[in-house]
């Protein structure tokens, strides 16, 4: 019982993993040729950003779970 105690806020900010999976996967939101960063289509600009965007969220998630698992 003591396990589950402090697991309430844990669950939810598993819930971030699944922001980069939307964004990614969700291809009408990015599908433009304009406008284009350093040269780059925002096509495939979207997707470069989220590489980045999509490792951030899932070290915050692990140091969470991990600051978690202590207790």
């Amino acid at each position: 019982m003591g396990d589950k105690q402090g697991r309430g806020p844990r669950k939810w900010v598993n819930l971030l993993l699944l922001v980069p999976c939307i964004a990614a996967l969700w291809v009408p939101l990015y599908n433009f040729d304009e406008p284009r960063l350093f040269g780059i289509p925002f096509f495939y600009a979207w997707q470069l950003i989220w590489i980045w965007l999509g490792a951030g969220l899932t070290w915050i998630v692990y140091v969470v779970d991990w600051r978690g698992s202590d207790r």
